[in-house]
């Protein structure tokens, strides 16, 4: 009876060792695929304040990489309270100067976070 406890507990402790292999193996990006950085600007505001726009730093030598298998900007947009933000159409270029924009707070509280990716593997 142990030997057979004893060959189930070896048995499944290889079955682990080989998942953990496996999905190791996979989490890796395929080949040429490139590492991407992330910058933000945040803020928070009372009730009835509406923020002043949000510069994401654009660093020098980088581009704004794109969501995978797309050509949309990779971001994001988080929030906290009841408010309405985005990105700016008009003053964002997407190329040197990106600025998100949030309407009144409307709760207590409120804040937001704008996100955006970047791809500097061209930098030296």
């Amino acid at each position: 009876m142990v030997l057979q406890l004893y060959r189930l507990t070896t048995f499944i402790s290889f079955v682990i060792f080989l998942t953990t292999i496996a999905s190791s193996a996979v989490a890796q990006g395929p080949e040429g695929a490139r590492a991407t950085t992330e910058l933000s600007c945040s803020f928070s505001m009372e009730k009835d304040e509406t923020a002043e726009p949000c510069h994401v730093p654009f660093p020098k030598g980088c581009l704004v990489a794109q969501i995978p298998g797309t050509t949309q900007p990779w971001t994001s947009i988080s929030k906290g309270g009841r408010l309405q933000c985005r990105f700016d159409e008009k003053k964002t270029d997407w190329k040197t100067n990106i600025v998100g924009t949030c309407g009144r707070c409307q709760s207590v509280r409120c804040s937001a976070q704008f996100s955006v990716r970047f791809d500097c593997s061209g930098q030296p």
